[in-house]
């Protein structure tokens, strides 16, 4: 397994799956409407059989199952056993799904047995996504369907940009990922999308932007919610990272400045944030 791979799997078991699983409700809540559209570019019919991609606390995967119904069935993968033992315990009983910890890019999958492959936001991080896309599509049926979303640019999605941005000064400078690199915008170039699911042997390759204002802090007042989006940002995503060796004196310079980035943003009660995601479909040649 490739070493950035491993860091993921390590990381997913440890602080950042923890991290989602104490703060789950709300994280699926801020992504429910890119899944969502997702689902809707799968287009699941009764009966359907689908394999749902880093399916994380399992929302998407419930989702996936509400339209296949009890003829259908949903396999929801992921590498975190946080994550995983989160979903099982939100499955209502009889629910047409199983969760599993795995690599999809890698574990044993029946072949051809699934009509969909599907993924909110799960697909970036493969050490090797051709490889990992191959070997996904032959658990496809053959003219079965892929659908996925995927975050676009960091500079395009609020929940990056305004903490990292008003950071700059404070912290020092990260180097900017490698495009290559597994990480939630490796698959932000469209361009790079269409290569590897083309070199994976999909076909009928479409993507199109998905743009949606999202909830990020909650409060009972404007001032409650500003404190807690500055508060989800330091525990959750890119900044908790950056500030993580960082003196107390440096992290209290950070949070006032992160305040005043989410200050400029619209929302009484909710603080709302901008997001940019591609809406990915692709088919498996039917022969």
């Amino acid at each position: 397994m490739a070493q950035h791979n491993a860091d993921q799997v390590a990381d997913w078991n440890g602080q950042s799956g923890e991290r989602w699983v104490a703060h789950q409700a709300r994280l699926d809540a801020r992504v429910a409407v890119f899944g969502q559209a997702a689902i809707e570019a799968a287009a699941p019919a009764t009966g359907e059989r689908v394999l749902d991609i880093g399916c994380g606390a399992g929302a998407s995967s419930l989702a996936l199952a509400a339209r296949v119904g009890a003829g259908g069935y949903v396999l929801g993968v992921d590498i975190s056993e946080p994550l995983i033992g989160r979903a099982r315990a939100l499955a209502p009983p009889d629910t047409p799904v199983q969760f599993r910890v795995a690599d999809a890019g890698r574990a044993e999958l029946p072949e051809g047995a699934f009509d969909i492959l599907f993924s909110r936001f799960g697909v970036m991080f493969f050490d090797d996504p051709t490889a990992a896309f191959a070997h996904m599509r032959r658990a496809l049926k053959p003219g079965g369907r892929v659908a996925f979303v995927c975050w676009r640019g960091a500079a395009e999605n609020d929940w990056v940009r305004l903490p990292m941005d008003a950071i700059k000064g404070i912290v020092p400078p990260t180097a900017p990922p490698d495009p290559e690199v597994p990480g939630p915008f490796s698959f932000g170039d469209r361009g790079r999308v269409v290569r590897i699911l083309t070199a994976a042997s999909f076909t009928d390759i479409a993507i199109a932007p998905f743009d949606a204002s999202v909830p990020f802090g909650e409060g009972a007042t404007r001032d409650a919610a500003i404190d807690d989006a500055v508060k989800m940002t330091f525990e959750v995503g890119p900044l908790s990272r950056a500030l993580a060796d960082q003196p107390d004196d440096i992290r209290a310079r950070a949070s006032a400045a992160v305040r005043a980035a989410f200050a400029g943003r619209p929302g009484e009660r909710t603080m709302m944030i901008d997001s940019a995601t591609w809406i990915v479909t692709a088919r498996n040649p039917a022969s």
